[in-house]
């Protein structure tokens, strides 16, 4: 038996969690959030730290590498290796209380789940709802607040840790000869180590050896903090804890530009704030092109750099007092906020904003504070001299902390990457000052650290891993910073347009893991029931990098494995818009189970729910007991017995509106159809309606019969031209339909004039009415509204709310994620228990909760989808609207 045959079944014998050594699951942990791509050996998925340390056990019995592994954000390569990976993300998140102020928490806890009863835990990188505790020592993260309370190695008491030898123990209580062996290492280079480590609040680079020094405690677990998987696999930790503000308050001040901005970061320190951000004007345009952040943006001052500063007290009135202070000293005039999140917010979008086009590699190097101005003048001739000036810079300004993310080109990185080292030492700073060093910048510990230290580092590694087995080839006698990296794989032809090729849109995916977070927006319904990487956006768009790869999935488009990963997916389209990048998942599965099938039979469902449009205008084929191809649980919803299209009448008696309806609404609930009807003529339109049945294609779309999608809707471009002519608006009334006219359609058919006029042309209700300023009907009431995934991606739901408001109504908009019905998703075979999930996981919850409130979703899969899992009747905004007569509303 082969080794790795030998070790599975090893695993699977003593281990409860998830042994997986299968393609796609190496497949989708093959990089982080780094340059680098190695493809591991296999994943462990522990339920429990004793799982986890049988896994180490039984890992050494077979000489295997071993990795650690947290939210898998990485930034310098330290996720991915050659090795078992080890992700403790899923299950190993138990946190109890440790007196004192502290807690005993796992390696997966969440960051923000660790904050509970006004205490939270200081350091707060921009990962925070979704980076791990385990991974924040991994790589001694840091974050903004670290100006106030430290490194993640400032606040770490006590760690339990197990060696790839077997040795079991609390740091503050080291077994023999271990200990003796620590502090020898200590007493022999202090010398050493107080001459070359560098006294500035962000070194991270390096092992942490200062904190053995006797005058810093001879803390062994602030040495272990930063080690990256490297020395020891950490069990557990004891964290302090410290009181959390109950209000803050944030100082924005503009510059010319973003030097001037860091020349004055230093003076801030000396008014004790949580944070002083830096950032230029490049960042703001990236964000502005990816439409993140834009109210907060626009509340920015003039300038061309900024700093941003945030107080922290017990009122909101002491916080813009410490604030003004600091002004008033300072001799500046600042733009105070209130809203410290949304404002936080610009700087934490930086990694995604900046991504797809510009690379980590030399993105966290820190130096002294009062040398930033300097040191980010020079980092900026160096750019324009090797041809990054576009660059942005920004970052902890405050700790002298400086990010930037460049355009690398393969051919001169190396030769950047130390020209770069040799500056930040020469300013007497660190190559990292949170990120960790990683594969991207390990090899240049001697330029930083000269030879006796690294004897000393060496040392250390041996006394905790003599083998090399913890996460070889990196940071002692590491591979070279130009191994590894990702390159892109070739293209193929597609039937969607992607703007620079299907291969880049695999490539895009920056890793930040945004898709892995719990709660708010809509991404990703699947990963937060199942907690399984291959479930994420970020899982998924790796399985595609590596079918187009080749080496590791090797079927291309047959690949079981990506039809596996992406069979989860709701095609929910929130990635659309959450995911700083604007990956697509829902387009490319589309994309892929129209290659997968072409020219195979399709399952059943595809045939029943993908051609719907079509069995829906043969009532009686829907009304069988059940349709062939559907879940069990599920019974489709009935059609009406006179569709809305078939008794429409127009009236000639204002400006014309086309009114499309969609097959949702035409034949399964003409009576929003009519609501619509009477609103618009309430608001004083004319209200027509097409010549003929026309289809988005959306049903063909989402299962990927994509040829079929592009005759329907040039057909209905057909149906439609003498109205595209006229000048006509279009109201759509079913979001996802809406949002394929307004999306998909264009990238399905790009060349065709009609479709494009088509797109533009078609509005939602609320905008049609948003747009022409009508006063809706007066209908006051408690409100609870479910944006659909669709409209949240594309269209967005705030003309609805303003609507709303209009009304008179007492309007909630949930911020709930996915219903989990998802269109066709929640009605096909195997997906019902994960549908109802999603939707238990915060939307249903939320409606039972708001008990008296009437309930808005605009979506059929919505209201279908809340009906079965609450029992609730939610309504069309056009039916809430029509449902009282009120005054005459103004004229558009």
């Amino acid at each position: 038996m082969a080794l790795f045959d030998r070790l599975q079944s090893a695993l699977r014998d003593h281990v409860n969690g998830e042994i997986r050594f299968d393609r796609g699951t190496r497949a989708a942990y093959s990089t982080d959030a780094s340059n680098y791509r190695e493809v591991p050996i296999g994943v462990v998925v522990p339920e429990s730290v004793d799982d986890a340390a049988r896994t180490v056990e039984i890992c050494a019995d077979h000489d295997v590498p071993i990795l650690s592994r947290g939210g898998g954000t990485s930034l310098a390569g330290q996720c991915c290796n050659t090795a078992v990976i080890i992700d403790w993300s899923a299950h190993c998140t138990r946190t109890r209380d440790g007196g004192d102020g502290t807690v005993i928490t796992e390696p997966g806890t969440v960051l923000d789940d660790l904050t509970a009863g006004g205490l939270m835990f200081g350091p707060r990188p921009a990962t925070h709802n979704h980076c791990t505790i385990g991974g924040m020592i991994g790589n001694d993260a840091c974050g903004a607040t670290a100006q106030a309370y430290g490194k993640t190695s400032d606040n770490v008491l006590d760690l339990e840790v197990l060696t790839y030898g077997g040795t079991r123990f609390w740091t503050s209580d080291p077994p023999e000869p271990l200990g003796s062996a620590v502090r020898a290492l200590a007493d022999d280079y202090e010398d050493d180590i107080r001459a070359r480590f560098p006294r500035i609040p962000r070194r991270v680079s390096g092992y942490g050896l200062d904190a053995l020094l006797p005058e810093n405690g001879r803390d062994l677990a602030r040495a272990l903090v930063g080690s990256e998987s490297t020395l020891v696999t950490v069990l557990q930790a004891r964290l302090k804890m410290v009181p959390q503000p109950r209000a803050g308050a944030v100082a924005i001040l503009g510059f010319r530009d973003v030097f001037e901005a860091a020349d004055l970061a230093p003076a801030m320190a000396a008014y004790h704030p949580i944070a002083v951000e830096g950032m230029d004007d490049r960042l703001i345009r990236y964000e502005r092109a990816r439409r993140l952040n834009l109210a907060a943006i626009d509340r920015l001052p003039r300038g061309g750099g900024w700093l941003v500063v945030q107080f922290g007290a017990d009122t909101l009135e002491e916080a813009e007092a410490q604030a003004r202070h600091m002004a008033a000293d300072l001799g500046v005039r600042p733009v105070i906020s209130r809203d410290v999140a949304s404002v936080a917010a610009i700087r934490e979008a930086a990694v995604g904003a900046t991504a797809g086009d510009a690379w980590p590699g030399w993105e966290d190097s820190a130096v002294p504070p009062d040398r930033v101005g300097a040191y980010l003048r020079d980092l900026r001739r160096l750019q324009e001299d090797h041809g990054y000036g576009a660059s942005s810079l920004y970052g902890h300004f405050g700790h002298g902390c400086v990010h930037t993310r460049i355009p690398f080109r393969r051919a001169g990185y190396r030769a950047f990457v130390e020209e770069a080292a040799d500056l930040v030492v020469s300013y007497g700073g660190s190559f990292s000052g949170e990120h960790g060093d990683g594969l991207a910048r390990g090899e240049l510990w001697p330029r930083m650290f000269g030879d006796r230290v690294m004897a000393a580092f060496t040392r250390f590694k041996e006394i905790f891993d003599p083998r090399n087995r913890m996460s070889p080839g990196r940071l002692i006698d590491p591979d070279r910073l130009d191994d590894h990296l990702k390159t892109r794989p070739p293209d193929v032809e597609t039937v969607f347009t992607f703007r620079n090729g299907f291969a880049a849109e695999t490539t895009n995916c920056a890793g930040v893991g945004e898709c892995r977070r719990d709660t708010g927006g809509v991404m990703c319904p699947s990963f937060r029931v199942t907690r399984d990487e291959r479930h994420s956006t970020r899982g998924r768009a790796r399985l595609l990098f590596e079918m187009l790869q080749g080496d590791v999935i090797t079927d291309g488009w047959r690949s079981e494995e990506v039809k596996d990963a992406l069979d989860l997916c709701l095609s929910c389209k929130g990635c659309r818009s959450d995911c700083p990048v604007h990956v697509d998942m829902a387009t490319y599965k589309a994309e892929f189970l129209h290659h997968y099938y072409r020219g195979r039979i399709r399952p059943l469902s595809h045939y029943a729910l993908g051609w719907l449009p079509l069995w829906a205008r043969v009532p009686l084929l829907l009304r069988a007991p059940r349709p062939p191809g559907l879940a069990r649980e599920r019974d489709l919803p009935r059609p009406a017995r006179v569709r809305f299209s078939d008794t429409f009448r127009a009236e000639q008696r204002g400006p014309q509106v086309l009114l499309l309806p969609d097959t949702f609404t035409d034949n399964f609930t003409p009576r929003v159809a009519v609501a619509a009807t009477r609103v618009l003529t309430r608001a004083g339109f004319s209200v027509r309606i097409p010549r003929a049945p026309i289809c988005c294609g959306l049903t063909w779309i989402s299962t990927g019969q994509l040829g079929v999608a592009r005759l329907v809707l040039r057909r209905t471009a057909r149906v439609l031209r003498d109205d595209l002519d006229s000048g006509v608006p279009f109201v759509g009334l079913e979001p996802s339909c809406t949002a394929v006219l307004r999306s998909d359609a264009p990238e399905l058919l790009p060349g065709d004039a009609d479709i494009r006029r088509l797109a533009d042309r078609t509005r939602t209700l609320a905008e049609l009415l948003d747009d022409h300023d009508v006063d809706p009907p007066h209908v006051p009431g408690r409100v609870v509204t479910q944006p659909h995934c669709h409209q949240h991606a594309i269209m967005g739901a705030d003309a609805d709310l303003r609507v709303l408001r209009r009304s008179g109504a007492d309007v909630t908009q949930l911020d709930a994620g996915c219903c989990g019905l998802a269109g066709n998703f929640g009605f096909e075979p195997g997906h019902h228990d994960l549908s109802m999930a999603v939707g238990e996981q915060a939307l249903f919850p939320a409606l039972r909760a708001s008990s008296g409130a009437r309930v808005l979703a605009d979506g059929f899969s919505c209201r279908t989808q809340i009906e079965h899992g609450t029992g609730i009747h939610a309504v069309h905004l056009a039916e809430f609207l029509a449902s009282q007569p009120s005054g005459p509303p103004r004229s558009p």
